[in-house]
């Protein structure tokens, strides 16, 4: 299974959106400060994920979300709680 991940600094209010396959693993790296982009402004929180059984679909939905960033549809998928 691949994700793709929504992260909400607690320290600045900030996101971060990545993929991965181990999205326990990951978010523990972001918060060990292993991650270079997000080290030091943790602590991170999971706040969206959507699951892809390709991981080539996981990446063009990366990068679409990556594109919302600030607007409308990045909003409304922060806004809802994660299932």
């Amino acid at each position: 299974m691949h994700y793709v991940y929504i992260i909400q600094s607690t320290l600045s209010a900030k996101y971060y959106i990545g993929s991965t396959d181990n999205i326990d693993r990951r978010i523990k790296e972001h918060n060990k400060n292993i991650t270079r982009s997000t080290k030091h402004k943790g602590p991170w929180e999971l706040v969206h994920k959507e699951s892809f059984t390709v991981k080539q679909d996981a990446l063009i939905r990366e990068k679409r979300v990556k594109s919302y960033k600030g607007g409308l549809a990045f909003k409304k998928l922060v806004s809802v709680p994660i299932v």
